[in-house]
């Protein structure tokens, strides 16, 4: 697999650029075009396509907008491959994506080339404005790189016969974590949001803030399989008691009772991953549930959901750089034994729900023009999650990150870490 964006030399914006473009050619790599066309559902979004985005990106906002004399590659691509931004005009249904069986691969693999080559060359005559889309362009190929593997493997997940991406990664013996230890968090006023002085972030994680915190403590580690085996089976999926009404409606309209992937037959809990299907490994941090489902074991489990006030400051000094993220075959993977002593897993692994709705920090505005469009409108709805993923890029993850989804989401590797109040 192509280098992390954090070998790269962090004062190289061309080296930022040849990077992260290499990493999502690499993860389509394997891919036939048959791979890269199909879409599994409305949510989701065929490989070519995530590939093909990214570069319109790219070519919209710095090549047409900041490189005089620039052609595009073809003008159809704008229709196409837009996603969501009303500024840019008409675009392809989103449900409909999948039928674009034209351009090939082959094709939008020579967009992706003519692009590079294009940015590359004119890299060092744009003005700061647009050295600043390419950054956020870059920050926006990481974002659909983690929902390339993520919707591949929802895919993969409706083929019969279940194939793998990547390889399984051999399975070391790993003990099953020890029972809970709580941390106590910080209490009255703390501030959370970004700054503006540490480097990249994008709009919707600042302004900066006070925000009140009540006595509270958080789990450790986020909650096992092991664990969520035990809610299963003491008829947690059954028991309306712990639901919110919204939730109970979907776990019975959708006939829910396990998280997204997993079966089970003679040989116990199986689940299906990029590495193909392989029995659940206890140890391992849950995923795939959705909001529903972590608030309904929370409430079984006599605690609650963190708010994301309480997970980005206990998060304020632990190293975002370090857990389980994209190095490899993107799997959950067991914490190595430790005391319980400190907060771990924080970073990589497993996006972590919160309680929070996804709404704006106090005093968000949204950037004027198109580029305005990429997070504010969306808050509605949605809940976030913090901490990133196996499928999160390394040096793309933040404290203050906020990640986003609808309460029945669950295709992402999602899963939770518990809350309580003192």
């Amino acid at each position: 697999m192509a280098k992390s964006w954090t070998d790269a030399h962090q004062d190289d914006l061309e080296e930022r650029y040849r990077v992260v473009r290499a990493l999502s050619e690499a993860l389509a790599a394997p891919l036939s075009d048959a791979d890269a066309t199909v879409q599994s559902m409305p949510d989701a979004s065929p490989a070519k396509w995530h590939l093909a985005h990214v570069t319109w990106f790219f070519e919209t906002f710095v090549l047409r907008d900041h490189v005089a004399g620039y052609r595009p590659f073809d003008p159809r691509y704008a229709f196409l491959f837009n996603s969501y931004y009303e500024a840019e005009g008409a675009r392809h249904a989103r449900p409909m994506r999948g039928m674009l069986t034209r351009p090939s691969l082959t094709d939008i693999r020579a967009y992706r080339a003519h692009v590079d080559a294009a940015l590359i060359g004119a890299l060092g005559m744009l003005p700061q404005s647009a050295r600043a889309l390419v950054m956020l362009g870059l920050q926006h190929e990481q974002q659909h790189q983690e929902l390339l593997l993520t919707d591949l493997l929802h895919l993969f997940s409706l083929n019969p016969l279940e194939p793998a991406l990547f390889g399984a990664p051999s399975a070391a013996p790993v003990a099953l974590p020890g029972p809970l230890h709580w941390i106590e968090g910080r209490e009255g006023l703390v501030e959370i949001g970004e700054d503006g002085r540490g480097g990249f972030a994008f709009d919707c994680e600042g302004p900066r803030h006070k925000a009140v915190l009540r006595p509270h403590a958080l789990a450790h580690r986020p909650i096992s399989n092991g664990e969520w085996i035990a809610f299963i089976e003491d008829g947690g999926y059954r028991d309306p008691a712990h639901w919110l009404s919204d939730g109970w409606a979907w776990v019975q309209g959708g006939g829910v009772d396990a998280p997204l992937y997993w079966k089970h037959g003679e040989q116990g809990w199986t689940r299906f991953g990029l590495d193909g299907r392989q029995p659940v490994n206890p140890a391992a941090p849950v995923t795939h549930i959705s909001l529903y489902e972590a608030d309904a074991y929370a409430s079984w489990a006599e605690a609650r959901l963190p708010t994301e006030a309480e997970w980005e400051s206990a998060a304020q000094n632990v190293a975002a750089v370090s857990g389980n993220q994209l190095d490899g075959p993107a799997c959950p993977r067991p914490k190595p034994a430790e005391d319980g002593s400190a907060l771990t897993q924080m970073f990589g692994d497993v996006w972590e729900w919160t309680g929070s709705a996804y709404r704006p920090h106090p005093g968000f505005r949204a950037a004027p023009g198109a580029v305005g469009e990429y997070n504010g409108k969306f808050m509605s709805g949605q809940f976030v999650l913090k901490g990133g993923s196996c499928a999160t890029p390394r040096g793309h993850a933040r404290g203050s990150y906020r990640n986003f989804f609808y309460p029945h989401h669950r295709w992402q590797f999602t899963g939770l870490r518990l809350a309580k109040d003192l």
